[in-house]
Formats: C-alpha cells, structure tokens, sequence
C-alpha cells in the first residue's frame, strides 16, 4: 500500500461513516505550514467538488479541534473564515476531526515570500483587517483568551512536555521553557487593553487575494484578550522581513508608538505555544 493510502486510512479508520464518505474519492496532501498540534491535511481532486481542508488531533489535539469549532461558529457572521463541513469526536481513543472548505487565496506569508515588494500593500492590508477583528463586540463574544487563561495553558503544556524550546525565537535559543515562564512572571503586563483577538495572526494564517485579506485561518485560541496578543505575533513576523514593516503596520493599525514592554511579554507567552 502506498505511503499517502497508510495515511488516509490511519486518519479515516474510527471516523463515522458520514465523514469517511464526505472525504472519500479525494487526493490528500499533508500541510505542514504551521505549528498546530493537530495533523493538517488538503484535499483536492475529486472531480468539480471544492478543495477542503482536514483537521485530525488525539487528546488535547482534539480539544484544540473542538475549541476552534466554537470559534469559527462564532465568528463565522462577522469575518470570513473557513466554513465548517462536517465535525466528528470519538472518546476512545479521544480523537477529533474537522472538516472545512478552503478559502481562495494565498496567505500573507506566500505572497511576501514570492514578492517581497508588495510588504507595503500586505501590511496594509494587515492592519485594516486586524483593526475590523478587533472592532467586533467585546461583550458578545463567548471566549476568554485573557493573561490567566493563556498562563493556565502555558503551564499546562510545560508539564506536558509540548513546548519546543528549539523553535524559540534567536533571543531566547538556549533557554528552557522554565526560564520563558518565569521572566513571563516577571514583566507581567498590569491593564489590559481588552479586544476579540484571533489570537496566533501569523502570516501563514492570513488569505490574501488580490491585495486584500479575504479571510483568516486557524482560529482556535479566538477570544477576548489584550490586542497585543495580536499585534506582537505580526510585529514579529513582519520584522523578520523588513526592519521598516512593523512600524508601518502599527501606524496604519492605529498606534503611533507601540508599548514594547506588552510586544515583548506577548512574545515571551507564543514561545510556550
């Protein structure tokens, strides 16, 4: 049996029937941009019928599958996001899978990598759609996303053994995730600046098409939290580019200068993620 029919019938063995029929007749092709817990796959191929994407995640994968479910549920009304195909969760052997159709487009990160000189245009376009997120209504979103909830993740993830410290970023290669955690606890931020955040805005999760973000990705730690949870990821990632995009980013955002000491405490926090 070929390498990718081992697969497919690895991911599709305990699915129900009814999803194990959506998925069947398609080509799979595993996804590997990203850093999600759970297994990525797109499906194309089959015939007329749209490309989808296929989530599958054991243990706290599945619950990372379940949470990103509500998420996009929630804010399927007021962003475009990946509309939701089928859902399926099994509790022995915990697993979960999720099935969604793909947005046309291309991610930020793709489009930066092939023309570094649309960074203006990408960053632009960046800001505009993070200022819309963080304009939904605080109030009205289910999900907390805040310090003490992330915090409570970090740690839980430390004692599992889920963080890769050869992934952190160059300040920190060497460092424990112990060490991250502590000077965490260090230069905790005081008053937070509360918005719905989408909480890992990467460019790999950002669709783009035409110079314009049509949608975003991977949605699952949503919720209301401090907008520097957002703005320090793509801060990050758009320095690693261009020493000049960040700034730009922020001012089209809508900060003349950006707290550094929030940008850093955040970034402190994704390493642990």
């Amino acid at each position: 049996m070929r390498t990718a029919d081992t697969l497919q019938s690895t991911v599709t063995a305990a699915m129900p029937a009814s999803l194990r029929a959506a998925v069947a007749a398609y080509q799979w092709m595993r996804d590997s941009v990203g850093e999600s817990d759970a297994a990525v796959y797109r499906l194309r191929g089959k015939g007329a019928a749209p490309d989808l994407y296929l989530k599958h995640g054991r243990g706290s994968a599945a619950a990372g599958i379940a949470d990103e479910l509500a998420r996009l549920r929630w804010l399927a009304p007021f962003l475009p996001v990946p509309a939701v195909v089928q859902f399926a969760r099994v509790a022995d052997p915990e697993q979960a899978w999720l099935l969604l159709t793909a947005l046309p487009g291309t991610t930020a990160s793709a489009v930066l990598e092939a023309h570094p000189a649309l960074g203006p245009v990408v960053v632009d376009a960046l800001a505009a759609f993070l200022r819309r997120l963080h304009a939904l209504p605080v109030s009205a979103c289910p999900f907390d996303a805040g310090h003490a909830v992330r915090l409570a993740q970090a740690r839980q993830r430390i004692d599992a053994g889920l963080v890769d410290a050869d992934d952190f970023d160059a300040a920190r290669q060497g460092w424990t995730a112990q060490q991250v955690w502590t000077a965490l606890q260090d230069c905790q931020p005081i008053t937070p600046d509360l918005v719905v955040t989408h909480g890992d805005f990467s460019l790999e999760n950002i669709v783009m098409h035409e110079g314009a973000v049509v949608g975003c990705l991977d949605v699952g730690r949503a919720g209301v939290a401090d907008r520097y949870q957002d703005l320090a990821i793509v801060w990050r990632a758009l320095g690693e580019l261009d020493a000049a995009l960040p700034q730009r980013f922020v001012e089209q955002y809508g900060i003349v200068d950006a707290d550094q000491g929030k940008l850093q405490w955040h970034l402190l926090l994704d390493e642990l993620f």
